[in-house]
């Protein structure tokens, strides 16, 4: 088949989660003799590649703005896949659904991959989150199937559309346990605490900075990540900080992040709202001791191997008690590397496959299986 995979800022990965699935999977299917077309965002003096690992990479520019980056470079990569042509695409983020007829013209069967509820962050105003309400029904009226990474995201979509996803959770990474590339930080193994996460209200880096300032933790905390558009929020994060806790800004190196998982005492995750996150699942497959923002898309991932805060006040105790009772929190990292078995990247390829065939097979019956908008409440 030629399989298109559009709507994200494309390959090579860094840290987003649709990012590492279209790397994950796209080479997997790569491998499996489908010819992949990843839509790639142009990056400054970054010279762009035509191919990689098996997928071919096609670059497109994009407004360089918060409101219209992800709509700008999806509009162009979609007038070029129109032209290009394809057996099947999978569309990332319900934002990119005023796009979605343009493919529907072409006669491209589309998946769209719904991600979280972007309508709950706090970056958006009033017309953003309208949008993002509005870009919901539309996803659901306009695609040929809906993808959910969490079960918490499928409930959704069924409770407010009457429509049925494809549930597809995202793989976990079986991540080394080396530890030499540590000392480039001055940092040892098991003896600090980690988060990684863009700085966002609604990854609550800062309840995480707070409440490990609150605590008597003798660890030292080092904060992975950065926000773009959010210089006020990124001040705030620091003030609440005092001289236990290092900011490391963006860490792009893969195998230094992947010892920083592998040897954190525990692993602090504050996200929200973006259904399975990528961050959480390489902490399972890294056996890191999680502590995590109590929703159910966090439950869903650590099962019985997680903890949970808040409140800054919780983040305190958690770190603490991790401090306090090391033999049990190694214990902890043990029982995560056996929920991260449930997320395995090859059979979440051959998910995307078989949709993709299910798709490709459809033909010009456009109509025959997609999700009902149920009166698109809230439309």
């Amino acid at each position: 088949m030629r399989i298109a995979l559009v709507g994200t800022r494309g390959v090579p990965a860094r840290y987003g989660g649709f990012e590492t699935c279209v790397e994950e999977v796209g080479r997997r299917l790569a491998a499996r003799g489908h010819e992949v077309t990843v839509y790639c965002r142009r990056v400054a003096d970054v010279e762009p590649r035509d191919e990689h690992l098996g997928m071919q990479l096609v670059h497109l520019p994009a407004v360089r703005s918060r409101s219209l980056e992800t709509l700008s470079h999806t509009g162009l990569s979609v007038a070029h896949l129109t032209r290009r042509g394809a057996d099947a695409a999978v569309v990332f983020n319900a934002a990119n659904a005023p796009w979605l007829p343009v493919l529907r013209a072409a006669r491209i069967p589309v998946a769209t991959h719904v991600d979280g509820l972007e309508w709950k962050r706090a970056k958006w105003g009033g017309a953003g989150k309208q949008f993002y309400r509005r870009a919901e029904t539309l996803a659901v009226r306009w695609s040929d199937a809906l993808i959910a990474d969490a079960q918490g995201i499928a409930d959704y979509y069924l409770e407010r559309f009457g429509a049925p996803t494809e549930l597809i959770a995202y793989g976990a990474p079986v991540v080394p346990r080396a530890s030499d590339r540590l000392r480039e930080l001055g940092l040892a193994p098991d003896a600090f605490h980690l988060v990684v996460a863009r700085f966002e209200p609604e990854n609550h880096v800062d309840v995480i900075v707070d409440g490990y300032r609150r605590s008597g933790a003798q660890l030292p905390l080092v904060v992975v990540g950065s926000a773009p558009y959010s210089d006020a929020y990124t001040a705030r994060v620091h003030a609440l900080a005092d001289d236990r806790v290092r900011f490391l800004g963006g860490v792009w190196d893969q195998e230094l992040l992947d010892q920083l998982y592998a040897n954190a005492r525990t692993y602090l995750h504050g996200h929200s709202v973006g259904g399975t996150n990528p961050s959480l699942l390489r902490a399972l497959g890294a056996a890191a001791a999680t502590t995590a923002f109590d929703v159910s898309f966090n439950r869903e991932v650590l099962g019985a191997s997680g903890r949970w805060f808040t409140t800054a006040d919780d983040v305190a105790r958690e770190v603490e008690l991790a401090e306090q009772d090391p033999a049990a929190t190694r214990s902890r990292g043990a029982a995560a590397l056996l929920e991260a078995e449930r997320y395995d990247w090859d059979d979440v390829a051959s998910r995307y496959e078989e949709l993709c065939l299910r798709l490709a097979g459809r033909g010009t019956k456009r109509d025959a299986g997609r999700p009902a908008a149920s009166g698109s409440r809230g439309a």
